[in-house]
């Protein structure tokens, strides 16, 4: 029988080492130069504190036209030539606050539209107490949305607005067209969640009705919390936002541009507000669970939505690497309006990078401005 043969230590050049090889003054520079990186970015410290603290909420100057505790209207009185009559109201989504479309200088599409020549107004939802926890989505577009239009049209003496709402935002604006289309002179959707009937969502998916109960939140928080929330739509993208996110940071963190648009995003990210729980379920139940909207069935107040009541001119713009809105979620919208003039346009960035990306800035903005421009009432006219 023949015996195994004792295992011997295996010396450490059998596995690919070779003392040869190695280069104590490569090692040594390379150590250098990381120390070196490192000294830089504690040098840096004191321009982090003060980008920090330096980071503003919003831009452009405004003034408060109008109040519904907690819900603002803002009139933004940046420089500008006027140029065309029909006033832009923004409307964004009631689970964070609008400023970041007004973020910095060179990054606000606020800015975008007043440089345009428009008169441009913007519904801040403010932060909801309890009270607010019972309002539903009808107080929201058929109350407040609907009084700040009213207001507007007061104030600049005109017959129409063009409405230009972000996200959820986007969904309240093509609602509120549907049942108001004689105040509405064109419609911009950005991102806004239509139909949610693409199973490639991970938001759809754990909206599940066989997995969430809605009611059961509802009931439980009534106003559902930021942390609820923002917490939920940082799982969509983990190691982004957790990890690669501070990663970034640390590399660029002796850059003061970076620094700068960096805490601006900051704190407008951290700077979550709730939201009621009748809207909460109304979105969800009818929104994610049943996919009502683009059946022309999604209930507000005793009424019924039908996108195909709106006939202006609509564009849609979407963007192609948006997790939180997938594309196939915003482009039904054709098939749903009765619009003959309907444009959409799309940008290689993500949900956010639509209002802030640089390509957007580039690319989008000018032509969604323009494309407005030649559908508004001139201030001559």
């Amino acid at each position: 029988m023949t015996q195994p043969t004792p295992s011997t230590p295996q010396s450490p050049f059998a596995f690919g080492f070779n003392p040869a090889m190695f280069d104590p003054a490569g090692a040594m520079r390379a150590w250098q130069a990381e120390f070196e990186t490192m000294g830089r970015k504690m040098a840096a410290m004191p321009k982090v504190l003060e980008a920090a603290m330096k980071a503003k909420k919003g831009s452009t100057p405004h003034e408060v036209v109008m109040t519904e505790a907690p819900v603002r209207l803002l009139r933004y009185t940046g420089k500008g030539d006027k140029r065309h009559a029909t006033p832009v109201l923004f409307v964004f989504a009631l689970v964070n606050k609008p400023y970041v479309l007004d973020l910095l200088p060179h990054k606000s599409v606020v800015r975008q539209f007043l440089n345009a020549g428009f008169d441009v107004y913007m519904i801040d939802w403010g932060t909801p107490s309890p009270a607010d926890a019972s309002k539903t989505l009808h107080d929201y577009v058929e109350g407040h949305l609907h009084r700040a239009v009213e207001r507007i049209l007061a104030e600049t003496e005109q017959e129409q607005v063009n409405l230009v709402g972000y996200c959820m935002g986007g969904t309240m604006s093509a609602m509120y067209t549907s049942l108001h289309q004689e105040l509405v002179r064109n419609l911009i959707l950005m991102a806004a969640p239509i139909d949610w009937s693409s199973r490639d969502s991970l938001l759809l998916n754990w909206t599940d009705p066989k997995y969430f109960d809605v009611d059961a939140i509802v009931d439980t928080f009534g106003l559902i919390p930021p942390a609820f929330l923002g917490n939920s739509f940082a799982m969509l993208k983990p190691v982004a936002n957790y990890f690669q996110k501070w990663q970034g940071f640390y590399d660029k963190m002796d850059d003061e541009k970076f620094l700068e648009d960096f805490f601006a995003m900051e704190v407008w990210s951290n700077d979550n507000i709730p939201i009621s729980g009748e809207v909460y379920r109304d979105f969800v139940k009818y929104g994610f669970q049943q996919n009502l909207l683009v059946q022309g069935k999604f209930p507000l107040g005793s009424r019924k939505i039908n996108l195909g009541n709106i006939t202006c001119p609509v564009l849609n713009l979407t963007a192609d690497a948006d997790h939180l809105v997938l594309p196939c979620q915003s482009t039904p919208l054709k098939g749903c309006v009765s619009s003959g003039d309907y444009t959409e346009m799309s940008v290689r960035a993500g949900h956010i990078g639509l209002s802030v990306g640089s390509r957007a800035h580039k690319d989008i903005w000018p032509r969604a401005t323009a494309w407005m421009g030649e559908r508004s009432e001139p201030v001559d006219g």
